[in-house]
C-alpha cells in the first residue's frame, strides 16, 4: 500500500496499544514504524528487475520483523521509555511493524512474508495499492487523536475497526468476482487456465481479469454494478521468448509474477512486462531485455525499465463509467463508438 496508508495504520495501531499513554509522540512513532519496512527501496540489487523482485523482501518478513521488534523494544525501554511496561512496548512496536507487510499482502505486487523460506510471495490481490476508502477511515481519526488526546486511543480503535471492515469487504468482493469468472470460463477452452484478478485503481467495485492462453492472454473488466454478469473478453498477444533457454533473471521474474508475463518485439527491441500490475495497456513494470544487433540476431542486454507513458485523459472518465456498469467500455477503457482498439484481435472466446 502507499506510504500514507502505512503511516496512518502504524499510528492507529500504536495509539490503540498505547491506550492512556497515547500522545502525539506515540502516534508519530507509530507512523514512522509503519513506514519503516519500505526503506528497502533505497537498496540497489544491480538491475531494475532484481530491484522489483526483491522489494518487499527481507524487510517485510515476519521472521525478520518480530526479532527486530524485540531488539528495538529493549533499546527503547532502556533509553526512551523506562516507565512503560515492556510487554506493552513490545506489543506496540511489533504490531506497528508487522501490520505493514500484512496490509501489503492484500495487494497484487507480492509480499515475502516468510522470507527466507522458498515460498511464493503473498499476493491476495483484493486491494489496489491506493484506496481512499481504506485510508481515510484511518487517517481522519489519527489526525483527530492529535487534538482530542483524551480520546486518542478510542479514535484510533474506531479507525482500525472501520478500515479492517473494508479489508474484509474486499475479500467478499474478490470472492464474488472469482465466482463470476468461473461461470464465464466454464465449458470454454479457458476453463482451468491460470487466472489473475485484481481491483482497478482506487476501488473494490470494478475488477480486472487476465486469463493466460498459450501465446495470447484474455483480458476483461467486470463490475459488481453490471446488470449482466457476462465478461467481454479481449484477446491480447502474449508473445514468447525467442531464445532456446531463459536466463536466471527472467526465470526469477516469471516465478515472481506467477507466469503473467508478456513478451513484446517492437523494431529491434524485446521487452518483458508484468501483466498483473497496470491496466488498459498501461503497465509500469516493462523491461527491455534484448536487442537485435546489426546482423539481426537477438542479444541479451542489461535490463532497463521503460517509462509506461502518461495515462490517457479519456481513460479516467471511462474507468468511472465502467465502474458504474457501462459494459460497452472494454478492457482498454474504450467505447466501441468513440475509440479504436490498439491491439490486434483474434477470435472471441467460445
Amino acid at each position: 500500500m502507499d506510504s500514507i496508508s502505512q503511516a496512518a495504520l502504524g499510528a492507529a495501531v500504536a495509539g490503540l496499544v498505547a491506550g492512556k499513554r497515547c500522545t502525539p509522540k506515540v502516534l508519530l512513532a507509530g507512523a514512522a514504524l509503519g513506514t519503516l519496512p519500505d526503506l528497502d527501496v533505497v537498496l540497489d540489487y544491480g538491475d531494475p528487475i532484481s530491484n522489483m523482485i526483491k522489494h518487499r523482501g527481507f524487510s517485510h518478513s515476519l521472521f525478520v520483523l518480530i526479532p527486530f521488534s524485540v531488539v528495538l523494544a529493549l533499546v527503547w525501554k532502556r533509553f526512551f521509555a523506562a516507565s512503560w511496561p515492556f510487554v506493552q512496548l513490545l506489543t506496540l512496536i511489533t504490531a506497528a511493524l508487522i501490520t505493514h507487510p500484512i496490509l501489503d499482502s492484500f495487494t497484487s505486487y507480492g509480499t515475502q512474508l516468510f522470507w527466507p523460506l522458498d515460498v511464493p510471495p503473498v499476493a491476495i490481490s483484493s486491494m489496489f495499492i491506493i484506496d481512499p476508502l481504506y485510508t481515510l477511515p484511518l487517517l481522519i481519526p489519527v489526525l483527530a487523536a492529535l487534538i482530542w488526546r483524551g480520546r486518542a486511543a478510542k479514535l484510533c480503535g474506531a479507525g482500525l475497526a472501520i478500515s479492517s471492515l473494508y479489508l474484509m469487504w474486499s475479500l467478499v468482493a474478490l470472492g464474488q468476482i472469482q465466482d463470476r469468472v468461473e461461470e464465464n470460463v466454464a465449458g470454454t477452452h479457458l476453463e482451468g487456465q491460470p487466472v489473475f484478478i485484481s481491483p482497478t485503481p482506487f476501488n473494490t467495485v470494478l475488477w480486472r481479469v487476465v486469463v493466460l492462453d498459450d501465446d495470447k492472454y484474455w483480458e476483461g473488466l467486470t463490475s459488481l454494478l453490471d446488470e449482466e454478469p457476462v465478461i467481454d473478453w479481449m484477446p491480447m498477444v502474449r508473445g514468447e521468448w525467442p531464445f532456446p533457454s531463459e536466463p536466471k533473471l527472467l526465470a526469477d521474474f516469471e516465478a515472481f509474477t506467477r507466469g503473467f508475463v508478456q513478451f513484446k518485439q517492437q523494431d529491434n527491441a524485446l521487452t518483458v512486462t508484468d501483466l498483473r500490475l497496470g491496466m488498459a495497456m498501461y503497465h509500469p513494470f516493462e523491461f527491455l531485455m534484448a536487442e537485435k544487433n546489426d546482423q539481426q540476431i537477438w542479444q541479451l542486454v542489461d535490463p532497463v525499465q521503460l517509462d509506461p507513458g502518461p495515462v490517457l485523459p479519456r481513460q479516467i472518465p471511462a474507468l468511472w463509467m465502467r465502474l458504474l456498469g457501462l459494459q460497452s467500455i472494454d478492457a482498454l477503457l474504450c467505447n466501441e463508438l468513440d475509440c479504436f482498439r490498439d491491439e490486434p484481435m483474434d477470435e472471441t472466446a467460445q
